[in-house]
């Protein structure tokens, strides 16, 4: 089975506050990522690359920057007359639920889902970074008679709350959920990709409200174990998931092991991302640039050694940047140097300044800082 029968729900801010120093002017979603993407663009890519023609992104704050990105979804082949990308508006509800659990926001957009045609939704956050096969995906879920499919990882699992941890039995279903912050250094966990039918979704959540619950993980996952089939789908290839703002440093800078990268920008799935026109980057005479990430629009005269350079970035001559993250349009002015930082959009590190963090605590420079 294709894509075309699914509809696609992204949860644009699910976990905004892990990283709260870059999601304070926006969504998860927007989150910049490997010197040219946006978080939100593996999500949407994964599914596009499976036939998904459907897909309702669904917001609660900071969204503007979102919907710049995003716009009507023609990077992702979603502008379309029929179905396409559905910006969800903000949900409004006077409950607290765990952590803005997705539960509260299904609660809020339960009729964009009712009225959809597709059988089967898929529900997914955008912390996580992976290529999934989703076309295999589904095929796992039908050839399985699965109730509810969860993609998983195996390995040290991100200390977020309300993590799905996994004990796989038989034939790779689900025989124990585990929720909550974990402490273990090995565990099979979510990557908060989930594919069941849309009846079943639909089922769930009724039955949740009738019930006054509050937690997706608890009371739609845990609590079904024993009353459904729950399997479980083993990401393959790279992944990660985006936990804090040393998580995020760290992720990035995996991308730039050649290994990482290949599989993760896999050729046979692209990764879609807006197009910004821009002159090829230019190096100057004086420029040495070692292991690093350098999108399109920068130019070079200094030295960039194992890091991460957005659309625009301007280092000059004398300036040093390493292992860094330099986001959209900032500067280096010529001999200052950084290490071990994360600037955001637009900052100005103006000439003969020394910034420097840490391996495990980079230090962040909010958006168009000067310093």
């Amino acid at each position: 089975m294709t894509g075309k029968n699914i509809v696609g729900i992204v949860f644009s801010n699910a976990y905004d506050e892990c990283i709260s120093e870059l999601t304070e002017i926006r969504t998860m979603g927007s989150v910049p990522f490997a010197s040219r993407y946006r978080l939100i663009d593996f999500t949407l890519s994964n599914m596009v690359n499976a036939g998904i023609e459907k897909v309702g992104v669904l917001t609660k704050s900071h969204y503007q920057s979102l919907m710049d990105h995003v716009g009507n979804g023609k990077p992702w082949d979603l502008s379309r007359k029929n179905e396409g990308l559905f910006i969800l508006p903000p949900f409004s509800t006077n409950e607290v639920g765990e952590n803005n659990d997705k539960l509260t926001s299904l609660k809020g957009v339960l009729g964009f889902i009712s009225r959809s045609k597709e059988e089967y939704v898929l529900l997914t956050d955008c912390n996580s970074i992976a290529n999934i096969d989703i076309e295999d995906l589904i095929n796992t879920h039908i050839d399985n008679s699965a109730d509810i499919t969860i993609v998983y990882k195996n390995g040290k699992p991100p200390k977020l709350d309300n993590t799905l941890i996994f004990n796989i039995g038989y034939y790779g279903f689900v025989s124990e959920v585990k929720v909550g912050v974990p402490d273990v250094e090995n565990a099979n966990y979510s990557l908060n990709m989930i594919l069941m039918r849309k009846s079943l979704l639909e089922k769930l959540v009724n039955e949740a409200i009738n019930h006054n619950y509050t937690s997706f993980s608890r009371d739609i996952i845990q609590r079904n174990v024993g009353n459904l089939n729950i399997y479980g789908y083993e990401a393959k290839g790279y992944s990660a998931t985006i936990e804090s703002m040393e998580s995020y440093f760290k992720v990035n800078m995996e991308l730039l092991d050649i290994a990482n990268s290949d599989d993760l920008f896999n050729k046979d799935r692209p990764i879609y991302t807006k197009v910004r026109d821009d002159m090829p980057a230019i190096y100057g005479i004086s420029s040495n640039v070692k292991n690093s990430l350098v999108a399109d629009g920068c130019i070079i005269d200094g030295t960039v050694e194992n890091s991460i350079l957005f659309r625009g970035v301007k280092v000059e001559k004398g300036a040093v940047v390493k292992n860094s993250i330099v986001m959209q349009d900032s500067m280096i002015a010529q001999n200052s140097s950084i290490n071990y930082v994360i600037t955001d959009k637009s900052v100005v590190i103006t000439s003969n300044k020394a910034l420097s963090g840490a391996e495990n605590y980079q230090l962040y420079i909010g958006k168009e800082t000067v310093i």
